[in-house]
């Protein structure tokens, strides 16, 4: 199946190419399907297409990555009008499990999740329904869908570009390694957000601090002006 998928992907006229890619990865976020459309193999397809001269590079970019911006804003949507009832579907009740440890993944990291979340493909089917059914706004997840969006897009497509007929060992890479390249991005980055914001908080206190001993100064100042002056 999927050499015949590989096949006419590639075989197909330009036009075509970027309408498959496009709507495979739309589809893999926004109708909750990661689990049977390979969204990752077809995207790094895409670029294999574009190594040939078959279909421009930067067009396979902007589609994938489109597709992949928008298909996780209609899976949001999706989970904030369906909630719970769309995770006791049918599909859905054997994964209970791994559903559950992305929903705690989600609560503990927040956005961050939502980025990580595009680099696994259980994940990337997933992530986006349960943050729309979570108390996250659509202002920050739009922030970390776009961000994981376009670094996902632009390295798959990439690599597929890159490797050209060796696709294969590329995918295989990406299946079983990108999620602990992406864990160890996105742990940097919050060590990076935690310092600074402690940082900050520290600057702060040490501001509201200094605000408050400058004006204990000042009222001792003015209690001395307003004492009465003897009589002679």
């Amino acid at each position: 199946m999927i050499g015949d998928l590989v096949s006419k992907i590639l075989d197909a006229p330009a036009a075509l190419v970027l309408v498959v890619v496009g709507l495979v990865v739309f589809a893999e976020d926004a109708l909750f399907v990661g689990f049977v459309l390979p969204g990752e193999t077809v995207a790094i397809l895409g670029g294999v297409a574009a190594n040939r001269g078959h279909v421009p590079l930067a067009a396979v970019l902007a589609v994938v990555i489109a597709a992949a911006v928008i298909g996780d804003s209609v899976g949001f949507e999706v989970g904030r009008r369906l909630g719970p009832r769309l995770l006791d579907s049918k599909p859905l009740r054997k994964h209970h499990a791994r559903i559950d440890a992305a929903q705690d993944f989600l609560k503990r990291r927040g956005g961050w999740a939502v980025l990580l979340g595009r680099w696994v493909a259980f994940f990337r089917a997933v992530m986006p329904a349960l943050a729309g059914s979570s108390p996250m706004t659509y202002r920050t997840f739009l922030l970390f869908n776009a961000l994981g969006g376009i670094l996902w897009g632009s390295v798959v497509v990439t690599a597929g570009y890159l490797a050209g007929a060796s696709y294969q060992k590329v995918e295989a890479v990406f299946g079983r390694d990108a999620a602990i390249v992406a864990g160890v991005v996105v742990v940097l980055g919050v060590v990076v957000w935690r310092v600074r914001t402690h940082r900050a908080e520290k600057a702060g206190s040490a501001g509201r601090a200094g605000a408050t001993h400058t004006a204990d100064r000042g009222n001792e100042g003015t209690d001395r002006d307003e004492q009465p002056t003897p009589a002679r």
